[in-house]
């Protein structure tokens, strides 16, 4: 960690850099723009993208670039939508560019308001690898299950998390969806036909990536390569991430375009379908509406 940020969490040295790649997105981004541009502008190795924790449960940077976004959403920097998107707030436009001095204030102040049972200086240690209390309970409920969500994807075995892309793909609208389960063939782990209307379908390969790191752009060449005159579009499910430069392979100009579902669109699909997730209502109580009965 830089001197500038002695005493703080490694991830306050990305509030600045995320806020400078929204203005550069045109204000907003999904996730995977954000973190692409970010790794891009600081010159992040594949190797430093793909550096897991310890847990195990995420890559590294991943971490960061999310608790980033935590405590600059928490101050009022940036907005976020249910769909991933993340949005520069006017008072984040108002703070560019952002000094380093001005991102440990913003960390001591966030940090001041969590409610939490230990102490300070226990939470400055360990608030990289664990969750905050705090008094936004949907925040916290959201995070936890996708969390959680997360988990129990990464503990089925390869074949297992095989067969749930194949549910998965099936509920999204793709027909004849099979899992191979052959080894030697390239990384394909399975073949689905996409009808996009009654005149036009077309054959879609897949691959599987059970883990927590980020998938490099060799791995999505040898995709590819396996794929090459198989069939026009390639889909690679992944519980982890993607580096950057494996995202601008995938849609790299003069080859068969791949689409890439890392673990947090997995989460969103299965939001979106309500496929493994029971739905549940929080409410929050709308103080305007009993004003009006004080007087």
């Amino acid at each position: 960690m830089s001197k500038e940020f002695s005493g703080a969490p490694q991830f306050v040295k990305y509030f600045a850099p995320l806020l400078d790649a929204l203005q550069q997105l045109g204000g907003s981004g999904r996730v995977d723009e954000v973190r692409s541009v970010i790794a891009q502008r600081l010159n992040i190795s594949e190797e430093e993208q793909s550096e897991q924790l310890p847990s195990k449960t995420q890559a590294r940077f991943d971490n960061q670039v999310h608790w980033a976004r935590f405590y600059l959403s928490k101050a009022g920097f940036i907005g976020s939508s249910q769909r991933g998107v993340w949005t520069l707030t006017e008072k984040g436009r108002a703070a560019l560019p952002l000094a380093d001095v001005d991102a440990k204030r913003i960390f001591r102040e966030v940090s001041s308001n969590f409610t939490k049972t230990k102490s300070s200086k226990s939470v400055e240690r360990n608030a990289a690898e664990q969750a905050p209390i705090t008094d936004d309970v949907a925040s916290l409920v959201t995070q936890t299950y996708r969390e959680d969500l997360t988990a129990r994807l990464l503990s089925l075995s390869p074949a297992g998390f095989e067969r749930f892309c194949q549910r998965l793909l099936r509920e999204s609208g793709f027909q004849e969806v099979t899992v191979t389960g052959r080894s030697g063939d390239g990384g394909i782990d399975g073949i689905g036909i996409l009808q996009v209307n009654v005149l036009v379908s077309f054959k879609v390969l897949f691959q599987c990536k059970r883990y927590s790191g980020a998938v490099t752009v060799a791995q999505v060449r040898d995709f590819r390569g396996a794929m090459m005159g198989r069939a026009d579009k390639g889909i690679i499910l992944t519980t982890g991430s993607f580096t950057a430069d494996s995202r601008k392979e995938a849609v790299r100009d003069g080859v068969p375009p791949i689409e890439l579902v890392d673990g947090e669109k997995l989460v969103e699909m299965l939001e979106k379908l309500e496929l493994g997730l029971k739905p549940r209502t929080i409410y929050e109580i709308d103080t305007t509406f009993f004003d009006v009965f004080d007087s």
